[in-house]
């Protein structure tokens, strides 16, 4: 899922100065996993945002809603309501969901409340670790089911660099070398053998490299279809 955290609160009210009706609205998807821009959060940060002691004069009027996902111009046009004279949208959704808002509402400004970060998992409560970086041409097959592309520091693709030091990473001693980590799930499999086949340097046009990426409908007989 996307995760994302929000931003501080200052470099909120800045962003917001001279709007005096603001609308709040929080994501009911990745980011209410994550706690960082549910229902909840938006109603508190609404909240928050009310308070005197962050202006010099009156606070603006802040309310809050929620959607299930800004992403979807659909959810959009069919969920959210935004009040008559509203100035600003602040959104509690990743950047998607931000960019989406501003394209549908302009010339309405829809600031973000927050900062996308990564695409993680939960590994434990209230702890979430970056596993994907969206790169268009998924290897995991070959590496056991972990991407050295997300959770390699260089994003290697052909073993550990010379700074990997008894299973750690040479950035942090508490986070693991993803190709330790690799080579021992390929091990219990045993795959190894795919260590020994050299990849070729990735073509990044799928990541982003050749512009703007887009995705239509896929299925089984047209798989990429039509």
């Amino acid at each position: 899922m996307i995760v994302g955290d929000l931003k501080a609160l200052d470099e909120i009210i800045a962003s917001l100065k001279g709007y005096r009706r603001i609308l709040a609205v929080g994501c009911g998807s990745c980011v209410t996993v994550c706690l960082s821009g549910g229902d909840r959060e938006a109603r508190e940060l609404a909240r928050e945002l009310s308070r005197t002691r962050y202006y010099a004069q009156d606070p603006p009027l802040v309310n809050w809603t929620t959607i299930e996902r800004q992403c979807e111009k659909d959810f959009l046009l069919s969920y959210l309501e935004i009040p008559e004279g509203t100035d600003a949208v602040l959104s509690l959704a990743c950047g998607a969901g931000v960019q989406t808002m501003a394209s549908l509402y302009e010339p309405l400004p829809v600031i973000p409340a927050l900062n996308t970060t990564f695409l993680g998992a939960s590994n434990e409560p209230g702890v979430w670790e970056e596993m994907c970086r969206g790169c268009g041409d998924c290897m995991l097959s070959f590496t056991g089911g972990i991407c050295p592309v997300a959770r390699c520091a260089k994003s290697l693709f052909n073993g550990p660099c010379g700074g990997s030091q008894g299973g750690s990473c040479e950035v942090r001693e508490d986070m693991p070398c993803a190709w330790a980590m690799i080579f021992y799930r390929l091990k219990k499999q045993g795959r190894l053998d795919q260590l020994l086949k050299v990849r070729e340097p990735s073509d990044w046009r799928p990541a982003g490299g050749s512009g703007v990426r887009e995705r239509r409908r896929t299925g089984i007989d047209g798989s990429p279809g039509d």
